[in-house]
């Protein structure tokens, strides 16, 4: 078989995943290289995972490893620069999201990927679950009629990682972690129809004392094609991850959730190893979620955009998609910056999206 060499770049939690999906699932693709910033992370991610090399320098990766793609699960404020310096070296890209933190930065992605002919593959993984997807399915043999409004919903008690709470390193709060979800998915149910409008209220409620983001949102986005969606997301919900989403139609309704649909009640008097993603607790009555990355749609995505580099196919989530997701985001702080609807198309010169909310407070 011909093997994608792959490098990751991140030694975090979706990166562990991301892992266990080339093992698992991807049989064309071969990782070959690690990076991390700190040494010892990078060292000790390769032990882990059998990785022949590992780095804690970027540019020595890209010119030493032999990769053919780059598979870029770092922290948001690195994005662009990682992505910039493997599209120069000849390197396919695989991007997690957000795309980036700025517009400006988005833009100068796209365009150097498309000035050295490799693809720039937007990781947005509900385009991919298994679920979802055959609620989209279902949509399109016109199980529901036509569509009026979406729902969306992603929620848990707050992320794995100290940088998802520093504004600097993210860009925002939950929004920028999880809204960004929300956001990609409407546009993928809707075949990327234009958005027209949009409304967000946001707090933060749980987190007060560790980030400046936010960490409870709700948002709405009109569509020029007459389709209302809502999203609904929190780091302050407890129990662990909770992601739904609903699909109503003038013939019916379609209802899909991945985590407490799919898994196995549990009720434990003194507890047990693992229940699903962020939850705290396996005391009492919990959901016990199985394959949980297969149900995610991250095996799926990532042995599409490996097939999209050996059989020189166009991804079905491009770098364009992440940047139109990410021009939503700038629209949604602004709307509760503002405190009114925000039509679109929208920009705003800034060097971090949640920015336009905190400095309207």
């Amino acid at each position: 078989m011909n093997k994608t060499k792959v490098a990751i770049l991140g030694a975090g939690f979706i990166t562990d995943i991301h892992m266990e999906s080339y093992h698992r699932f991807i049989p064309e693709a071969d990782v070959v290289a690690c990076y991390a910033r700190n040494p010892e992370k990078a060292k000790a991610f390769a032990e882990k995972y059998h990785i022949a090399q590992w780095f804690d320098d970027i540019d020595k990766l890209l010119a030493e490893s032999g990769c053919e793609v780059v598979d870029i699960c770092l922290p948001n404020y690195l994005h662009a620069e990682a992505t910039i310096k493997a599209a120069k070296a000849g390197k396919h890209v695989i991007i997690e999201k957000p795309l980036a933190i700025t517009l400006e930065e988005a833009d100068e992605m796209i365009a150097v990927c498309k000035a050295n002919n490799v693809k720039l593959m937007y990781a947005e993984e509900l385009c991919f679950a298994p679920k979802y997807e055959r609620a989209r399915h279902l949509v399109k043999e016109g199980a529901v009629g036509e569509i009026y409004m979406l729902k969306q919903g992603e929620k848990h008690s707050g992320p794995h990682s100290d940088w998802f709470y520093d504004i600097n390193f993210s860009g925002g709060g939950v929004i920028m972690d999880m809204g960004c979800h929300a956001l990609g998915w409407f546009r993928w149910m809707l075949d990327n129809a234009q958005p027209k409008s949009v409304y967000a209220s946001m707090s933060t409620v749980l987190h007060k004392g560790r980030t400046k983001g936010e960490d409870n949102s709700v948002i709405i986005v009109e569509f020029e094609n007459g389709v209302t969606a809502v999203a609904e997301n929190s780091w302050a919900k407890h129990g662990g991850m909770d992601d739904r989403c609903e699909i109503h139609g003038l013939g019916g309704v379609i209802y899909a959730d991945l985590f407490m649909g799919n898994a196995a009640v549990t009720y434990s008097r003194d507890g047990y190893g693992y229940a699903m993603e962020k939850s705290d607790t396996t005391q009492g009555w919990s959901f016990t979620i199985f394959e949980e990355a297969f149900n995610q749609g991250y095996p799926h995505e990532l042995k599409h955009f490996i097939d999209c580099v050996q059989n020189n196919k166009t991804p079905l989530v491009t770098g364009e998609d992440g940047r139109a997701v990410l021009e939503l985001i700038y629209a949604v702080y602004a709307s509760a910056g503002a405190g009114k609807k925000i039509e679109l198309p929208f920009s705003a010169k800034i060097d971090k999206p949640v920015n336009l909310w905190l400095n309207n407070k």
